[in-house]
């Protein structure tokens, strides 16, 4: 297989991140913005939390990447969002969206589908919302997927004609994209740790990650993969230096800011998977 995402690819990546140190605008949650913006602070990239109507447009206009995560919408954000991703489009500035309870919640369902005109580069969510922004399933359970990522690779596939990649988060993340000759590939980013979802705004920080490296890869399917290998190697060192929660999430920070090319090499768990039959390149 040709021109697959390889560790090396992740290398590469998270030295051009410390290089280039791109600008994120975030429109995300009041639950995450904060830990969000220390997680970009210590990957190697900075945030700017620009989520008003009045200056969403103009800010992702210039911004290396955009994040739009759904998880507190309302009647501004929401609106904010739509002139964001618009002006994202137009611009030719990486974006990714994070349908954060999307098919439990009717109206974010509504924006999610309404986001979708702008073609995102990227859409990054847990299994469940994966599948129900397809239109696979029905029910969520928001934040918390009660879907095995495995089974939510037909849907992200299903996506691809929205998006450039898509990912499906879960013990083992499954990543689907299209590579630089425009063939669909699957990759699959094992690792981690079981405390990560023990900490709030872990998932919706990796949506700020991702729209970190989309700046700085040649394409989305490479950004997505980076992010995710960048967050399990992380985590694996947090966990093997914290004794509960709250130390992870100190551990965590600390293990972002100091992975490097060197340990994406030793310790990431990068391999290509074969696509359902039929998929169409």
């Amino acid at each position: 297989m040709s021109d697959t995402v390889s560790v090396e690819t992740v290398a590469s990546a998270i030295d051009a991140l410390r290089d280039q140190v791109p600008l994120v605008q975030s429109l995300t949650n009041i639950v995450s913005a904060n830990f969000l913006t220390n997680v970009l602070l210590a990957a190697g990239a900075s945030n700017a939390h620009i989520d008003n109507v009045h200056e969403a447009g103009g800010f992702a206009a210039i911004a290396g990447g955009v994040l739009v995560n759904l998880g507190t919408p309302d009647d501004g954000t929401a609106e904010a969002f739509l002139v964001a991703a618009e002006a994202a489009r137009t611009a030719g500035t990486p974006w990714v969206l994070d349908p954060v309870g999307v098919g439990g919640l009717p109206w974010r369902s509504g924006i999610a589908v309404d986001l979708l005109r702008f073609h995102p580069s990227a859409i990054r969510g847990n299994a469940s919302e994966i599948i129900a922004l397809a239109g696979l399933g029905g029910d969520t359970r928001g934040v918390d997927s009660a879907s095995d990522s495995a089974d939510a690779v037909p849907a992200a596939l299903a996506l691809l004609k929205h998006a450039d990649a898509v990912s499906a988060s879960g013990p083992v993340d499954y990543i689907v994209g299209r590579d630089s000759g425009g063939d669909v590939r699957g990759v699959r980013v094992s690792g981690g740790s079981a405390l990560l979802p023990r900490v709030t705004s872990t998932g919706c920080s990796l949506g700020g990650l991702v729209a970190a490296y989309l700046a700085v890869t040649p394409t989305a399917l490479d950004g997505l993969v980076a992010a995710h290998t960048h967050v399990a190697v992380a985590s694996e060192i947090a966990e093997e230096n914290a004794s509960g929660p709250g130390s992870f999430a100190v551990a965590y920070l600390d293990a972002l800011y100091n992975v490097n090319a060197d340990t994406i090499r030793s310790r990431a768990r990068i391999e290509s998977f074969d696509l359902p039959a039929g998929v169409q390149n």
